[in-house]
């Protein structure tokens, strides 16, 4: 007898870089994928993470059955039951009492209905993401220079660039696609310059220039760039004139800048400095590419209003292959932003104001909806006594690790919804059973708009839901069946298209062509927009706005109790905090644990060789891992990566943040680290 093989096309569940994939699926059971190969983005070609995208789902480790915790031990229990008790403590809550922290692995439907329910249900904007810990800087600091935190061109159109300068992302590890481009477009002859202290992959393989700077000088380099560029003249004056204010006030400042003193701050040598300055001013195309590595400090607004300002002096805005690009991390790292379920933002990045309350109280036929910001990710975390988590995992993915283990426990009701039980669901009273991305259709959004259609390719185990499915029977429950009846994902995109313009055009007919459609797209017949800010900018004014910004120092620095510099990221064969890739036989044999990279010459120093047990401590607490020892680390930086619960370098970062964005310093602190 033959058996049935289907092949249901998808999107990678992993990074936003939307590559397509083939789901092979024999007898309603995934058993592996196949590359799309006509698919625009990736073309075929996946990374180890995409030609594993499949597998977790399949894990005898999934959820399966709602749980409630009885004397420290979780029970199965029905939906109904556990239903019964979310409603009776939510219901009975202030909104101010309540708190939703949401995760980018959800679809775009299963973020949008969130959102409305927080909304309309529990009548208050307290709901954040991790995106929170990615690109929370991006949006302030691109608002007030070029009126829009998004990527401006084309994850394809990167080829067509002259010049790419890479600021903190470590391309080949945690975007190998993108890196592909990047590489296409140096074999057509491009430059490019990567900014990062450590000796990656992606400075050893790509980079014609390698900015290691001492870590977290980045605006300082920027800085400098730009004091090269109008002592030669480089700037784009044509450009500055016609799109541009406030460059006067920017070169009275940059003009004070001593050029020797950022040579001393950065640890570049001012010959480097310059070159790198004028290969990014005389390109007739550069493209800056950034993420966390520039983010997640203190001074991430900071930092990103300087690359703004880098290209805005250059003319780099409105071109393919140009612009200040942030890489999102998570597959719909792009539509979460776009569906609202965020502090200060409604679907659509409408600001939280009453004007916008009152629209979306037309649209959804209720009244009283909340017009005042809500909480951030860490405030939900400290200071919300109910908290209901989506898809995230605070334990391993906010900072201070002791301290969010302690407000947890603390909380009246911990309920958490996903697919595995995370080291955060081991700390709940109510566990709720979801669907993976191959188990419900919708769509999501990635890192340069791209809208695109996944696919239900099989069942979800056992009583497991969709989100979205899980959220309009909770509300139902609690007495907003009229707002909550969806009777599929398509009837929600429907909706989001008449409250986010953007989307207004796009149709779920529209997006079974490879590739999706690039936002915004005001009308079904528009094809989509590659490029933004063509014309004018999404200012009041239509300008881009230069926004003076000086480099301080980080907030924490070593000293002899502390004396290295500690910070982390990801590797190629994990994402984010495990809980896919590590239930993922093939990537996690590949590395199965964390490490710590140091410098040969401070292992010698202290006496640590490759392989050593070793302890890292800093002023919030301490972990055990084993040495690295390598040359590819500057001398007094430590690097783990943050993957492995066992040794979770959030453990040892720090919760200062700064406003807006309350961004913690995860690329930052001090620690001391011996061997065991």
């Amino acid at each position: 007898m033959i058996k049935s093989i289907e092949h249901i096309p998808t999107i990678c569940p992993y990074c936003g870089c939307g590559c397509g994939i083939y789901l092979v699926v024999k007898d309603s059971n995934i058993v592996g994928m196949e590359p799309w190969k006509d698919h625009p983005v990736c073309e075929g070609k996946n990374c180890q993470k995409g030609r594993n995208a499949h597998t977790f789902s399949t894990s005898d480790q999934r959820l399966k059955t709602p749980l409630i915790k009885k004397n420290g031990v979780f029970e199965e229990t029905s939906w109904k039951a556990a239903f019964g008790l979310i409603a009776d403590k939510f219901q009975n809550a202030e909104p101010d009492a309540v708190g939703f922290i949401n995760s980018a692995k959800c679809s775009n439907e299963d973020l949008y209905v969130i959102q409305k329910f927080i909304r309309v249900v529990q009548k208050t904007n307290n709901m954040d993401n991790a995106s929170r810990f990615c690109h929370s800087p991006t949006v302030p600091a691109l608002l007030s220079t070029v009126g829009s935190g998004v990527m401006t061109t084309s994850t394809i159109s990167i080829e067509q660039a002259d010049c790419i300068f890479v600021a903190g992302p470590n391309l080949q590890e945690t975007y190998p696609i993108i890196a592909r481009r990047v590489i296409r477009a140096k074999g057509k002859g491009a430059r490019v310059i990567v900014v990062d202290p450590r000796n990656t992959l992606t400075a050893k393989n790509i980079a014609d220039i390698h900015l290691q700077i001492y870590p977290a000088t980045d605006l300082a380099l920027i800085n400098g760039m730009m004091r090269v560029i109008m002592d030669g003249g480089l700037e784009d004056k044509e450009f500055i004139e016609k799109r541009t204010q406030g460059f006067d006030e920017l070169k009275n400042y940059v003009m004070t800048l001593d050029l020797k003193e950022i040579e001393k701050i950065t640890n570049i040598s001012l010959d480097v400095i310059s070159e790198a300055a004028r290969i990014y001013a005389t390109a007739k195309r550069a493209c800056i590419l950034f993420n966390s590595g520039i983010a997640q400090h203190a001074a991430g607004i900071e930092n990103i209003k300087g690359l703004a300002d880098l290209a805005l002096l250059t003319g780099n805005y409105g071109k393919p292959g140009t612009g200040v690009n942030p890489l999102r991390g998570h597959a719909n790292g792009e539509g979460f932003g776009d569906m609202g379920p965020l502090p200060v933002f409604y679907p659509g990045f409408q600001a939280v104001n009453e004007e916008t309350a009152r629209r979306f109280e037309e649209i959804w036929g209720v009244k009283d909806l909340p017009s005042q910001p809500g909480m951030t990710y860490m405030d939900m975390v400290e200071k919300c006594k109910l908290l209901y988590v989506v898809g995230a995992n605070p334990m391993l993915a906010a900072p201070d690790t002791n301290c969010v283990r302690k407000n947890l426990e603390e909380k009246d009701l911990l309920v958490v919804q996903d697919i595995f039980m995370t080291e955060t669901a081991e700390m709940a009273d109510i566990v709720l059973p979801a669907a993976t991305a191959m188990e419900k259709d919708g769509t999501i959004t990635c890192l340069d708009r791209r809208v695109q259609r996944i696919h239900k390719a099989v069942q979800a185990p056992g009583d497991a839901k969709p989100d979205w499915v899980i959220f309009c029977e909770l509300a139902k429950i609690m007495g907003f069946e009229q707002q909550f009846s969806f009777d599929g994902p398509e009837q929600i995109f429907e909706e989001i298209r008449k409250c986010v313009p953007q989307y207004r055009g796009i149709t779920y007919e529209r997006l079974k062509s490879p590739g999706g459609i690039q936002w915004p797209c005001p009308t079904e017949e528009h094809p989509g927009t590659e490029v933004m800010f063509v014309e004018k900018f999404p200012t009041p004014d239509g300008f881009g706005h230069f926004q003076i910004a000086e480099y301080k120092p980080p907030l924490e620095v070593p000293d002899d109790t502390y004396p290295y510099i500690f910070t982390n990221g990801r590797v190629v064969f994990h994402f984010h905090t495990g809980t896919m890739t590590r239930r993922t036989k093939g990537l996690n044999n590949e590395l199965p644990n964390g490490f710590a990279e140091i410098n040969r010459e401070d292992a010698r120093e202290l006496g640590i060789e490759d392989g050593d047990p070793v302890l890292l401590k800093s002023r919030r607490g301490e972990i055990e891992t084993v040495a690295r020892v390598t040359d590819d680390i500057r001398p007094g930086l430590i690097f783990m990566p943050w993957h492995f619960s066992e040794c979770a370098p959030n453990v040892l970062t720090g919760p200062t943040a700064g406003p807006p964005s309350k961004m913690p310093e995860f690329k930052f602190c001090a620690v001391s680290i011996e061997k065991v």
